[in-house]
């Protein structure tokens, strides 16, 4: 009888082990959303006019273990195109050779290096990424506040059940100077602010076949 629940301990413990090594894995979430949710949202607060945009087309991968968030690898892509504002002559000028030059700059890229100030509570970490942000051909190393929320099954509720798997949503803010990155740096100041207050939202995907 001793032997028997023994074995049946030393089972369970190795399945326990086995459960929890899965569960610690590290795991690619695929930020290329076809609910078309995923944003970044724009803003130049300038003393004569205020500039609010945002961009949608975003995609990138994101390599995550919450059990070792320091481990983060990946990238963030947003299609210069994507970027849009309200005012079509606004947008035209926005997407133009003295602003974002889409023709010949596509995208805009973050590319995550390392994580400094990590808390985890729950399933929520808070840190500060340090990594590359590229837009019109300029990169510079950037430190960015970045909140992970991982949401271990809720895939299946975001995509009304047609897949299963876990979320990791991504939430940042941050400021820019467009003077860094050659964007239009001749407009005058109180019409067209040098900061660029950027705030993301957003869900990448990890499905289970």
């Amino acid at each position: 009888m001793t032997m028997h629940l023994s074995r049946r301990a030393g089972l369970f413990s190795a399945s326990l082990a086995l459960a929890l090594t899965a569960a610690a894995a590290p795991q690619t979430f695929d930020f290329k959303d076809p609910k078309g949710v995923n944003n970044a949202v724009f803003e130049l607060d300038a003393p004569l006019e205020s500039i609010n945009g945002t961009a949608n087309g975003v995609s990138g991968e994101i390599r995550f273990d919450p059990a070792n968030p320091v481990a983060l690898q990946g990238r963030i892509v947003v299609e210069s195109a994507s970027l849009h504002v309200p005012n079509p002559m606004m947008k035209d000028h926005l997407h133009g050779k003295d602003w974002l030059d889409v023709a010949k700059h596509p995208t805009i890229t973050f590319e995550a290096g390392k994580l400094t100030n990590v808390r985890t509570q729950g399933d929520e970490t808070t840190a500060e990424v340090t990594g590359k942000f590229t837009l019109k051909g300029v990169t510079r190393e950037l430190t960015v506040p970045v909140r992970f929320t991982y949401l271990k099954d809720k895939l299946g509720a975001r995509s009304n059940g047609r897949m299963q798997g876990d979320l990791l949503v991504v939430r940042s803010k941050f400021t820019l100077k467009r003077s860094d990155f050659g964007l239009n740096p001749g407009a005058p100041t109180d019409k067209v602010a040098n900061e660029i207050a950027l705030t993301l939202s957003l869900a990448g995907a990890a499905p289970r076949s």
